[in-house]
Formats: structure tokens, C-alpha cells, sequence
């Protein structure tokens, strides 16, 4: 399900040509696994991330590094631009794991 308008005006998708139905299908499907190894790959990270926290906690170091965070950052928007995705948008996706990451080091913090 998608926040997107829907064209009343479109055609059924059973009314596709079956070649069309095919190929939505067979992207779809990539969709899908990509998907599938967004998720993997963020688990992993916060596998990590939960460790940092964990140090940090141990070290009594402060849950948050605005200098990491900037210069994390800087590299993911040029890493954005050369990819041809919009660093716009991975600065918004990553400050919302930044965001995560911290409340994760806080709650670890107080244990």
C-alpha cells in the first residue's frame, strides 16, 4: 500500500496486457528482495550500533557524537550523489537511524 494518489482513470491491472502483467511482476519481485536486504543490512547495523552503545555506556561516554554524526553525514550525501540517488533524501534517511542509534545508547545508557 502506497501514500499515492490512485488514478481512477488507470486500467485494471487484469486488463494489462499479460507481457505488462509480467514484467510489474518480475520488478516487483526485485522490489521486494531489495527490500528484503534493507532490512537485513539495518539489522546488522544496529547490531553494531547496539555495541557502540554498549562501550560508550561502560566508558561513560555520551550517547550522541555530533562530529561522527556530521562527518557521517557529508560522506553518505556524497556517497548519495554518486549513486544518482538524492542526498536530500539520504540525509533524511540517515538522520532518522542517527535518531534510532541514540535513543538505543540512551536506553543503554541507563542500565
Amino acid at each position: 500500500m502506497t501514500d499515492q494518489p490512485t488514478n481512477s482513470a488507470a486500467a485494471p491491472l487484469d486488463a494489462v496486457e499479460a507481457d505488462v502483467r509480467d514484467e510489474l511482476r518480475c520488478l516487483r519481485e526485485s522490489i521486494d528482495n531489495f527490500d528484503a536486504a534493507v532490512v537485513h543490512l539495518l539489522a546488522e547495523r544496529f547490531k553494531a550500533t547496539q555495541r557502540v552503545g554498549r562501550l560508550k555506556a561502560e566508558h561513560k561516554l555520551p550517547p550522541a557524537d555530533p562530529e561522527r554524526e556530521r562527518d557521517q553525514i557529508k560522506r553518505l550525501r556524497e556517497l548519495a550523489k554518486g549513486a544518482h540517488l538524492d542526498p536530500v533524501f539520504a540525509e533524511k534517511f540517515l538522520n532518522f537511524i542517527i535518531a534510532e542509534v541514540i535513543r538505543h545508547h540512551e536506553a543503554i545508557a541507563r542500565f
